[in-house]
């Protein structure tokens, strides 16, 4: 019988065959002369994100495949792709988080090949969760997540203050772990004193920012008593950071990325979209209709909402980022000097398509 549903089967669909067991679909062949470039990140859950990046870099020379790095042993991780550093060049990138690196500049050995190798790319931003929780885009992420587009909450100014409130904390953790190797100010007791364990939406979260606030300065108030001669030390490690980038109101975007996006954006975005649900729910329950068309249009309104953090991990809309702005240059530089070493070499002819890209790239690299 199933023999003869599947004979039936290929009749109809001549090009349909059963796969063997254990086979895997091969890549298609490419047939453009565009040059591969191989772009090797630290895990799975960093290839979207790292596609979404390279998508905006379409061009006629190269094009770019994303991918976990391909050993036997199966390894992941930034040590990994640091160790693959001999082999980087035009087509092999490096992608990977920040961490510190950025803010440390030449602090450390790490550090020092994290911001000087050019085919080594790093988001700046502490990791890529930060990207994604980047305040203006989480308006979009909640009317994503429940369909209502109402101004409930206003996340820049709230993010900034949050910023403000948690930078003296993170000064004492970032110089911990510069200079102490975490010990003296751990993760754990970092992330203990910036999550947010709830939010009282009224006056804009006034009144969780207040409780962080009294949490945070206790926290610096009882490291400053245990290590007094590394108070100015941490306070003058501010002023070298700012060079860097690093301002009160955007402390957010260089901390831990998970603790970010885990116990302070998810805890803000669940409440503000519960409220923005149940406006929609009573919204329909004020109509005048009933009965069927009333079930009707509450089983479409809950069957039209998304999971938040579904709606959180695929966002990208943080291209206004200053942050992203300059991976963003960064980016752009290699492919217009790779470009014109191939031409260079001989490996494309002068055209007017070639010189219609240097004026492009003339042009991006005078954006500010």
């Amino acid at each position: 019988m199933a023999a003869s549903y599947l004979d039936k089967l290929l009749r109809l669909l001549p090009f349909w065959r059963r796969g063997e067991q254990g086979e895997v679909a091969q890549p298609l062949p490419y047939y453009g002369q565009k040059r591969l470039v191989r772009v090797f990140v630290e895990g799975y859950d960093d290839v979207a994100f790292w596609r979404s990046i390279f998508d905006n870099f379409h061009n006629p020379y190269l094009r770019f495949e994303i991918s976990v790095p391909n050993r036997e042993d199966l390894p992941k991780g930034k040590k990994v792709l640091l160790s693959m550093l001999p082999s980087a060049g035009e087509d092999q990138l490096l992608c990977m988080d920040s961490d510190f690196d950025f803010l440390f500049g030449e602090a450390t050995e790490q550090s020092k090949v994290v911001n000087s190798c050019p085919f080594l790319f790093h988001t700046y931003s502490y990791a890529t969760e930060n990207y994604l929780c980047y305040a203006p885009s989480l308006h979009n992420v909640c009317v994503k997540a429940t369909k209502n587009d109402t101004h409930l909450f206003n996340f820049e100014h709230f993010m900034a203050e949050y910023s403000c409130i948690i930078y003296p904390a993170f000064l004492w953790y970032i110089y911990s772990a510069r200079e102490e190797g975490d010990h003296l100010y751990t993760l754990i007791d970092f992330k203990q004193t910036v999550r947010l364990g709830y939010l009282d939406i009224r006056d804009n979260g006034a009144q969780t920012l207040a409780w962080l606030k009294r949490k945070v300065e206790g926290a610096c108030q009882r490291l400053s008593a245990r290590h007094p001669e590394l108070t100015d030390r941490v306070l003058d490690y501010g002023a070298e950071l700012a060079g860097r980038g690093l301002r009160p109101d955007l402390t957010y975007l260089f901390m831990h990325g998970h603790t970010l996006l885990d116990h302070v954006v998810m805890p803000i975005l669940q409440t503000v979209c519960e409220h923005l649900r149940r406006r929609s729910i009573e919204k329909i329950h004020s109509s005048k209709r009933r009965g069927v068309a009333f079930n009707n249009e509450i089983a479409n309104y809950k069957n039209a909402q998304r999971s938040i953090r579904e709606v959180l991990l695929d966002n990208d809309n943080y291209t206004s980022s200053p942050l992203y702005q300059r991976l963003h240059r960064d980016i752009e530089a290699y492919i217009s000097q790779t470009v014109e070493r191939m031409r260079q070499r001989g490996e494309i002819e002068e055209s007017p398509s070639l010189e219609a890209f240097r004026e492009r790239m003339r042009h991006i690299a005078e954006l500010p």
